[in-house]
This record gives C-alpha cells, sequence and structure tokens, in this order.
C-alpha cells in the first residue's frame, strides 16, 4: 500500500525524513550521508515489503521518474570539485598527491574489473562496474580529521588525494564507459575507440572553461546574494543541458566550470559559498532518492558480484596509494597508513550508477544494489579504519 501524495508532498516527506535520519546518526557518529540512505530505504518501495510489511512512502514509478534531482545534485559536485583544483594548489602540495591519486584509482578500477572478467562476467559489465570503483568520498575522511584534529604528512596527504580522487574518478570512468560501448558495438577502429573518450573528456572541460568564463562576466555586476545564486544555478543548469545535448559528460563539464571561476576569480570562495547554500536539500533527495531506488531482493542475487566489488575495491585502493607512495617518496607512513582512509564511497559513485545503466541496462538493478551496498558498507567502517590508521600513523592520540 501507498498513499495517494503528489510530487511536492513526496519531497517534502524525503527531506523532513532526511534530516532527521542524518541527526540521529550524527548522534551515533556516523556520517550523514548514512541516515539519509536509511531513510530512503524505510520509504522507499522496496525495502518494508520485503521485510512482509505491504507499505511504502515512495512508489516505484515515482523513484524512477526522479531523473532531474541526481543530474542537478552531480553537477553542483563536480563543481565544487572543480573548485578545488587552483594552481596555487599543485605548487603546494607537489606531485606525489597526485600520483597517489591516480594510482589508487586506477588500481581500484583494474582489480574489481579484473576479478570480475576472471570470475566469468561480461567485460562491458566488469568495465562499467570497476569504473565506478575509483571514486572516494571525502566528506567522512574530512569529517575523521576534524573531529579528532589530525595533523602530519599522511593527514597533508589524505587532504590533497581526496580532493583529487573524484575528478580522476570521473576521467576513468568516462574511458571505460567509451570502451564498454565500443566492446558492445563491435568497434572495428581501436584507435578511434581510444581517442573517442578522450576527445569528449577535453571537450567537455573545453565548453566547461568557456561557461565558467562566461560566468565571471555578470558576477562583476551582480553582487547580492540571491542574484549569485540565480547565476550559479544558471549556468550549472545550462552545463548540464548542453552536455546532454551534445552527448558530453556533464561532471566533467561543471568540473571544468569550477577549476575556472577557482583561477580566474578573487572570489572563487565566495562564489563557491553561494553554490553551497542551495545544495543542501538537494543533496539529502538525491541520497534519500538512492537509498530508495535499492532493490533490496537483488541482494540476494549480488553476493558474489558484491563481494568482489566490496573486497577488492578496498585492495586496489590501499596497493595503489602504498605504490603511489613509494613512486612518489612520500615517506613510509603515507605510503602503509593512506590506503585504509579511501574507503568511504558516497556521491559520486551513487550517481554514477544512473549513467552506467545506459550501457549495461540489464544490469542497472544489480549495478545500483552493488554500489549502494558497497556504501552502506563503506559509510560504516569507513570512518572507524580511518581513525585507526592516523591513530598508527602517530597523527591522532589514540587516547
Amino acid at each position: 500500500m501507498t498513499p495517494d501524495l503528489n510530487v511536492l508532498a513526496n519531497l517534502g516527506i524525503m527531506v523532513l525524513s532526511g534530516i532527521f535520519m542524518g541527526r540521529l546518526m550524527k548522534h551515533l557518529r556516523l556520517p550523514n550521508v548514512t541516515g539519509y540512505l536509511i531513510a530512503g530505504l524505510l520509504l522507499g518501495p522496496y525495502f518494508l515489503p520485503a521485510l512482509g510489511i505491504p507499505f511504502s512512502v515512495l512508489s516505484e514509478s515515482f523513484i524512477n521518474n526522479m531523473t532531474v534531482i541526481p543530474e542537478v545534485a552531480l553537477g553542483f559536485i563536480a563543481f565544487s570539485i572543480g573548485n578545488e583544483f587552483k594552481r596555487s594548489y599543485f605548487r603546494q602540495v607537489g606531485t606525489a598527491p597526485v600520483i597517489i591519486a591516480c594510482l589508487e584509482s586506477l588500481f581500484a578500477v583494474v582489480f574489481v574489473a579484473g576479478m570480475m572478467i576472471l570470475t566469468g562476467y561480461s567485460v562491458p559489465f566488469s568495465l562499467v562496474l570497476g569504473s565506478i570503483a575509483a571514486a572516494t568520498a571525502p566528506a567522512s575522511t574530512i569529517m575523521v580529521i576534524n573531529q579528532y584534529r589530525a595533523r602530519g604528512p599522511v593527514t597533508k596527504t589524505l587532504l590533497s588525494v581526496v580532493a583529487l580522487d573524484d575528478a580522476i574518478a570521473l576521467v576513468l570512468f568516462s574511458v571505460c564507459m567509451a570502451a564498454a560501448q565500443s566492446i558492445k558495438g563491435g568497434a572495428a577502429n581501436l584507435a578511434w575507440a581510444i581517442f573517442r573518450p578522450v576527445l569528449e573528456i577535453f571537450g567537455a572541460l573545453a565548453l566547461g572553461i568557456l561557461l565558467g568564463i562566461l560566468m565571471l562576466i555578470p558576477m562583476r555586476r551582480f553582487h547580492k546574494h540571491g542574484n549569485r545564486l540565480a547565476l550559479v544555478c544558471g549556468f550549472v543548469f545550462l552545463g548540464i543541458g548542453l552536455a546532454d545535448r551534445f552527448g558530453l559528460s556533464s561532471l566533467m563539464l561543471c568540473m571544468g566550470m569550477g577549476a575556472a571561476v577557482a583561477n580566474l576569480s578573487r572570489e572563487a570562495n565566495s562564489i563557491l559559498d553561494v553554490a553551497e547554500s542551495i545544495t543542501a536539500p538537494i543533496y539529502i533527495l538525491f541520497f534519500v532518492a538512492s537509498g530508495a531506488g535499492l532493490q533490496v531482493k537483488m541482494l540476494g542475487k549480488i553476493g558474489v558480484i558484491g563481494i568482489i566489488y566490496i573486497v577488492f575495491r578496498f585492495l586496489g585502493k590501499w596497493f595503489g596509494s602504498w605504490l603511489g607512495g613509494r613512486i612518489g617518496h612520500a615517506g613510509r607512513n603515507v605510503s602503509h597508513y593512506l590506503g585504509p582512509c579511501l574507503l568511504p564511497q558516497a556521491g559520486v559513485a551513487i550517481g554514477l550508477t544512473l549513467v552506467a545503466g545506459n550501457v549495461v541496462p540489464k544490469y542497472t538493478a544489480q549495478i545500483r544494489a552493488v554500489v549502494l551496498a558497497g556504501t552502506l558498507v563503506y559509510e560504516l567502517a569507513g570512518p572507524a579504519l580511518t581513525k585507526m590508521s592516523l591513530v598508527r600513523a602517530g597523527e591522532i592520540r589514540s587516547g
């Protein structure tokens, strides 16, 4: 049974339940995003019926039709990621964090996709799911660092890596998606199959940078918070729409827009603050909808895939961090203790499941269930592992 509520009533219930469940998780010292996902599970059409309770607040058709909110949420996430990439930032951190971020993302993809192929799954499916493994959510990690006032080389390197991680993950995802599409379509021209995703990535970044430059022109004349908020929303919406129209990655485009603002404007921080002032309810709706979309009945059918994803993603992150630390001469503690701090996964990964379903539609439910189940595991275990690693590195007082 599902109550006959209109769209606005459903959205209101989603926001309110998400914020209250997030506060409950805060009291339990767990990330807010875990509460949002749990709220979605309880409201959605799959969880309670699976327990024998024939009731849900949100219908399956309502969840399936919520396509705009995830696109907008991911657009703002990518915009904020782009704002991290200032030239001064790269001059300050050097090359070690870049090497580590590239290798830990790459080996997460290689370990997950490789093990799935060895287990007998199709190459396109393995590439698509493996590509999602690269993304790491920085929120939980940064929360632990701030809560325990961690200080030291591991912490400093960790902050740099998590800032770079999602950008690299988006590039790897775009390449893997294009490769999976080429394999499915039996593309004869291998060179074009390799070059096309690179062209799409740089095309999206170039268009994003152009939009970022254009955004800054009216920003010079509009100083009120409301006007600037309207400008940011307008350009982010426009960017997402143009990316969809020209077949480009909206994530890369919005990231390029954010990077342009960060490097060309002295008011970049205030512009980002303006953008973040509208994102709280959007993110809550995004995560609650994601939790509501978890088809619990699929969990019993994804045992092997789920174990491969959760275990080998962690191993790939750890090995890539260790190897990157050694190559970048980051120090013994960084090489040994950074990897376990990269476990959390949330917003970007969940959003990528929506895009992944376009390439392997028959596996959409499985991919979504695996990533969401992994997200719950990672968000629960991630902060504890981060704290333990930083304690062992001597950067958090164990007492």
